[in-house]
C-alpha cells in the first residue's frame, strides 16, 4: 500500500511544513529507512519536497505542492468527525483515513475536527436494550459539547420524577444504540442510573450521567464555560461502567430453588449465581444480587412457588408482605 504511505507522508509535510525522516517514521509507525526512500520517491516523481541539511533542517515541501480538502465548510468537517471519530478504534483502516483527512483540513478546521472526534464514545457492550434511532437531542447536545455551551433539559431519572436540569455537558456516549450525556451540574443534580448504577465517579462531585432518551425539551444556552483540564471522557465512561457493575451488585440474597427449574431460574433473574450447592431437600442454593432489596422483591415474587429466600430476613419480611397483599385483593 505505498501509494496509500505516499499520500500521508504529503499530508504530514503539508500540515508539519518540514520534518525529519525520523518524525515521519514515528508518525506513520514505519521504519526510518522506509520513510526516507518515500520522501526521495516524492521529491524524484517531481513534488517539491527538498532536503534541507544542517541542524534544524529535515524535508520540506515547498511551492503549491499541497493537496486541499476545501469542499470542506467548518460544520460539515466536524460533522464528518462526529461521525468517525468514535468508530476509528474499529480498524487499521478507520484510523488511517481519519488522520489522512485530519492533515487534509485546512488549519483553521483542524481543532474543531479532532475536538468532535473525541466528544462522542461509540461503546458496543452496553447497559441496554437497542434503541431504535438516535434521541433528537443527541444533535443539541453535540453542540453544547464542541461549543462547550451550557444546556437544559427536563429529566425524569431512574426511579424518580421529572424535574428541570442545568449542566455542562462534557461528553456523549452511544452503547447499544442508547445514548448517555456525561456532564457537570450546575444546578439540582441527578443522575441517570441503569439498571442500579451509582453516580459516575470523577474529580468534580457534581459529575453525572444522563439518558438522552429521558430528556426532554433540550435547550442549548449562550453561557460558555471552560473544560475541566485534564478530562478525559473514555476514563469517565471506563469509571461510570464500573461504578455502575458495582451498584447492580449492592444486594444480595441466598435463595433456594427447586433443582427442576435452576437454569430456567438462573436465565430469568439476572444476578443469579453460576454455582450452587445442593441441599438434603434437593433444592440448590443459590446467591442472586441487585441494585436494592425492592428489585429483589420483584424479580422474586414470581417465583413464590420454586423459591424460597433463606436471607437476608429483611427480604423474607417484604415478600411475606407482598403475599398478604396478593391474598387480600385476590382471594
Amino acid at each position: 500500500m505505498r501509494a496509500d504511505r505516499l499520500v500521508a507522508t504529503l499530508l504530514v509535510m503539508q500540515a508539519r511544513g518540514r520534518v525529519t525522516a525520523r518524525q515521519l517514521a514515528e508518525e506513520l509507525e514505519i521504519s526510518v529507512a522506509t520513510a526516507r526512500r518515500d520522501l526521495e520517491a516524492l521529491s524524484a516523481a517531481g513534488i517539491p519536497v527538498y532536503p534541507q541539511p544542517g541542524r534544524g533542517g529535515g524535508w520540506q515541501l515547498l511551492g503549491e505542492g499541497r493537496t486541499d480538502l476545501s469542499g470542506f465548510t467548518a460544520s460539515e468537517a466536524r460533522a464528518l468527525f462526529l461521525l468517525l471519530g468514535p468508530r476509528a478504534d474499529e480498524s487499521d483502516a478507520a484510523r488511517s483515513a481519519l488522520r489522512k483527512v485530519l492533515r487534509a483540513l485546512p488549519a483553521t478546521f483542524r481543532a474543531d475536527a479532532e475536538a468532535a472526534a473525541e466528544s462522542v464514545i461509540v461503546d458496543a457492550g452496553g447497559w441496554d436494550a437497542p434503541a431504535s434511532r438516535p434521541p433528537r437531542a443527541v444533535e443539541l447536545l453535540q453542540q453544547a459539547v464542541l461549543e462547550r455551551r451550557v444546556a437544559r433539559f427536563g429529566y425524569t431519572r431512574w426511579g424518580g420524577e421529572a424535574a428541570v436540569r442545568t449542566v455542562r455537558p462534557l461528553g456523549l456516549i452511544e452503547t447499544r444504540g442508547v445514548w448517555y450525556l456525561i456532564a457537570d451540574a450546575v444546578s439540582a443534580p441527578a443522575v441517570d442510573r441503569p439498571s442500579g448504577a451509582a453516580d459516575a465517579p470523577g474529580d468534580d462531585a457534581s459529575r453525572r450521567s444522563y439518558r438522552v432518551d429521558r430528556m426532554g425539551d433540550v435547550v442549548v444556552g449562550d453561557e460558555r464555560f471552560e473544560r475541566p483540564d485534564p478530562f478525559d471522557l473514555d476514563a469517565e465512561w471506563a469509571a461510570l461502567r464500573a461504578a455502575a457493575n458495582a451498584a447492580r451488585h449492592r444486594t444480595e440474597a441466598t435463595v433456594l430453588v427447586d433443582a427442576a427449574v435452576v437454569e430456567e431460574f438462573r436465565g430469568w433473574v439476572t444476578g443469579s449465581s453460576a454455582g450452587g450447592e445442593a441441599e438434603a431437600d434437593g433444592r440448590v442454593r443459590l446467591r442472586v444480587t441487585a441494585p436494592s432489596e425492592q428489585v429483589l422483591e420483584r424479580r422474586l415474587a414470581a417465583w413464590a412457588r420454586e423459591a424460597e429466600v433463606i436471607e437476608p430476613v429483611s427480604l423474607r419480611d417484604r415478600l411475606a408482605e407482598l403475599g398478604a397483599a396478593l391474598t387480600a385483593r385476590y382471594a
